[in-house]
């Protein structure tokens, strides 16, 4: 497992705080959550780039329709 340093402003810091604690988990499990999502999210744009590319513009339309619904409602604990 690695470690991960990161400067983020004190007012940001604080709210993340402030998230974890309404969330009931450590702060390293929020940014672990958090970063799980920006990387499905990644993945996901990914795929559907290349089905663009591919020409199956349907299945990329439900990629992204998914992709919305996840975005939108994805709860984060």
């Amino acid at each position: 497992m690695a470690t991960l340093t990161v400067r983020i402003p004190d007012d940001k810091h604080l709210r993340l705080k402030q998230l974890a604690e309404a969330r009931g988990i450590s702060m390293n499990k929020l940014i672990e959550e958090l970063s799980t999502i920006a990387l499905a999210e990644f993945d996901n744009y990914n795929r559907f780039k290349i089905m663009a590319a591919r020409g199956n513009a349907k299945e990329g339309l439900r990629l992204l329709d998914k992709l919305d619904t996840l975005t939108t409602n994805a709860p984060l604990s």
